[in-house]
């Protein structure tokens, strides 16, 4: 007993000094809390130091990236370039997620077919002229549609005069308004992926844990006009690396939080919403594995597939446990019952009726989630078919395109045009059966219970695997060709064609649209009635609180730093040992393999530092989308890459708890040694380091 006295102890303190030390938040660049970290680390950025991190970042798509040499050369994670790695793999018949890839010089480097990444150049609040165009004695979705009219107004302003890509971002529950303006980098060629054996090394049962051994990174680069780009800003690699208490940046674009949800909210999701997704994604996992389980090729179409379903169930489940930590819960409450009270004292305060109007709001989004669950048609499929998205995209594209932009659908107005027409002409690797499983799936949970006419249309008395099976067979749009036409083509050719899919699609166009008019009635309540309450908490509290998560750049900050979990300490770093003795512990043959290595990587095992740092946790607040973020300095030079957070990071969709919540990174040097003594890649090792 006498030994593990301090042992507790010291965990007690630690404990102590993380929840001192917890520096939450997912600050915007243009409202970070300098005062806050010059008086816990005696250090803040300046303007410079921000714009250099600020145009070294990359959004990419669901995550981040960044510029890491002055030849356009970018980093990302594994997983966030997965789908890219994917679709080479297909169109050349190749297998990189297994095997790996690795160009030896520029002209092996591989294009990826539509694949962009995007630079934020400027940032301009527009609320104040939003809030203009909103006219007294307007209703709730008139004001909406006002304001959406606005946008586009200026979005068009902005494109035509910057040559930009304006996108409008929502702040604090609809309190703010920003247009981001992008410039979009479209020549995207992949340069060197490791085995994905290794990049998720551990697979699913390691997943969202601590401590990890994955090399999850990717590198590309980014041509313009046929030559290789030579960004304004590149992050410029560490020489020295950190160590346990270093001040750590996270640079990139966390994707979605609710922590300034209200209360009811986050019991809709805990106990409605969330819950029924995850039902849903395990019966779409299972029907992948049965797909997949036919043969060796099936199961390489859906190893992606499959990957991101059990990473979104293993993240959603662990959301619905911190929305049961009682707590956290308790806190929130009496957050929300304080934030209340000041809005009573308030005679000019709007939302005293706003709590009861969003929860009356929820009530109706119940009656329309299950339908909601396949009747969302932004997204690249429809019911889980790509084709059918394809052909419902077609015929909207026609009608929307004779429309004023303010009156189209969102997708279709001016800034977001030619981003669909790309996406609907990018030739993609297209796989008939899985196509037909997945739809077959899809019109199978749309049939189950009480179906909607228009998918008994669908159906036409036929089996989901017939009616699938048929509308896949006679279809084609998997034919790039065919879509161009008729995209060119217009509304005469897509009235004309007599495509399955297409005839599905006009089946499904006006029920779809008047679906989504009732949904947008309902958020409609909850975005103005969301945004009377931010404006109430931007009464009562300013700009010390910082938005909700909504993948646009943040900045996020805290100490290289262990946790106490398990009556133990868990160490901050992790190394190159620690991995080859896990796949000793495991074996090659446990969990499928999880823990097994490359063939490549045993060979090579000689030539590494067995205590080269290789992972690292760190006191940041992140959540899913900063995946492939860049981990700096206070020189802002990298030293690492961001690409999970720890099991108990999990909650921070709805509430932040420092005690525990780590940021999980790969450690520049561990790339930087695979990559010199296991890949051999000379080149690329001179151009990372600037020589």
């Amino acid at each position: 007993m006498r030994t593990r006295l301090p042992l507790l102890a010291l965990a007690a303190a630690l404990a102590a000094g993380s929840a001192l030390r917890a520096d939450e938040g997912m600050w915007t660049f243009d409202n970070l809390p300098v005062a806050k970290m010059k008086a816990a680390y005696g250090f803040a950025p300046d303007q410079a130091w921000l714009d250099h991190v600020r145009l070294s970042a990359i959004h990419f798509g669901g995550g981040s990236g960044s510029f890491i040499s002055a030849d356009g050369l970018v980093l990302t994670n594994h997983h966030v370039g997965r789908s890219s790695v994917q679709l080479l793999s297909d169109r050349l018949k190749k297998d990189f997620i297994k095997d790996g890839f690795l160009a030896t010089s520029r002209d092996q480097e591989l294009k990826v077919p539509g694949l962009e990444l995007r630079t934020l150049v400027s940032m301009e609040n527009v609320t104040d002229r939003v809030a203009k165009a909103v006219k007294p004695g307007l209703s709730e979705a008139e004001a909406q549609k006002a304001r959406r009219e606005e946008l586009a107004r200026i979005q068009k302003e902005v494109r035509e005069k910057t040559g930009l890509s304006p996108d409008v971002v929502r702040l604090y529950q609809g309190g703010e308004t920003w247009i981001y303006a992008y410039k979009r980098h479209t020549d995207v060629r992949l340069v060197m992926a490791p085995e994905m054996q290794v990049a998720f090394f551990g697979g699913d049962p390691d997943n969202f844990t601590y401590p990890r051994h994955n090399l999850d990174f990717t590198l590309f680069r980014v041509y313009e006009d046929g030559k290789p780009y030579h960004p304004a800003h590149h992050l410029t690699w560490t020489s020295t690396g950190v160590k346990a208490g270093d001040l750590t940046f996270v640079v990139g674009h966390p994707g979605s939080t609710e922590r300034l949800a209200t209360f009811a909210q986050m019991l809709h999701a805990g106990e409605f919403s969330l819950p029924r997704r995850i039902k849903a994604m395990e019966r779409q996992r299972e029907s992948l594995l049965a797909y997949g389980s036919l043969s060796p090729e099936n199961r390489r179409q859906v190893n992606s597939l499959i990957f991101g379903l059990e990473n979104s169930i293993k993240a959603s489940t662990g959301y619905v446990s911190g929305l049961r930590d009682r707590s956290a819960m308790d806190r929130i409450r009496k957050d929300e019952e304080e934030l209340k009270a000041k809005v009573a004292a308030d005679p000019g305060s709007d939302a005293k009726g706003s709590w009861s109007a969003i929860e009356k709001a929820l009530e109706a989004q119940k009656a329309l989630f299950e339908e909601s669950q396949f009747a969302n048609a932004r997204s690249g499929a429809m019911l889980g078919s790509t084709l059918l998205g394809q052909a419902l995209t077609l015929v909207r594209l026609a009608d929307e395109a004779g429309l004023p932009a303010e009156k189209r659908l969102d997708e279709y107005k001016d800034a977001n045009l030619d981003a669909v027409k790309r996406r609907l002409l990018n030739e993609r690797p297209f796989f008939p059966a899985l196509e037909t499983a997945q739809f077959a799936f899809g019109l199978k949970e749309a049939a189950a219970g009480a179906p909607p006419a228009y998918i008994k249309a669908i159906l036409d008395g036929r089996t989901p695997e017939a009616a699938a099976k048929a509308a896949v067979e006679g279809s084609k749009l998997a034919d790039p060709a065919v879509r161009k036409a008729l995209l060119e083509g217009g509304r005469k050719a897509v009235e004309a064609s007599t495509d399955p899919m297409i005839r599905m699609a006009r089946i499904l166009d006006a029920p779809n649209r008047e679906f989504r008019k009732r949904m947008e009635a309902i958020n409609a309540v909850i975005a103005e009635h969301g945004a009377r309450i931010a404006k109430a908490r931007f009464k009562a509290y300013g700009k010390t609180v910082y938005p909700d998560a909504t993948l646009t750049l943040r900045l996020a900050y805290g100490p290289v730093a262990g946790y106490p979990a398990n009556g133990t300490l868990i160490q901050p770093f992790t190394t190159f040992g620690g991995m080859f003795d896990r796949a000793a512990g495991w074996g090659p043959e446990a969990e499928h393999g999880a823990w097994a290595l490359p063939k490549r990587w045993m060979e090579k095992r000689a030539a590494l530092d067995m205590d080269t740092p290789f992972v690292f946790a760190h006191a940041v607040d992140i959540i899913g989308g900063n995946s492939g973020s860049p981990v700096v300095d206070r020189k802002g030079e990298l030293v690492g890459l961001i690409f999970d957070g720890n099991i108990e990071s999990l909650p921070g969709h709805f509430f932040y708890d420092g005690r525990a919540n780590r940021g999980i990174s790969v450690d520049a040097r561990a790339i930087l040694a695979a990559l010199d003594k296991v890949y051999e890649a000379k080149e690329i090792v001179k151009e990372i380091r600037g020589k």
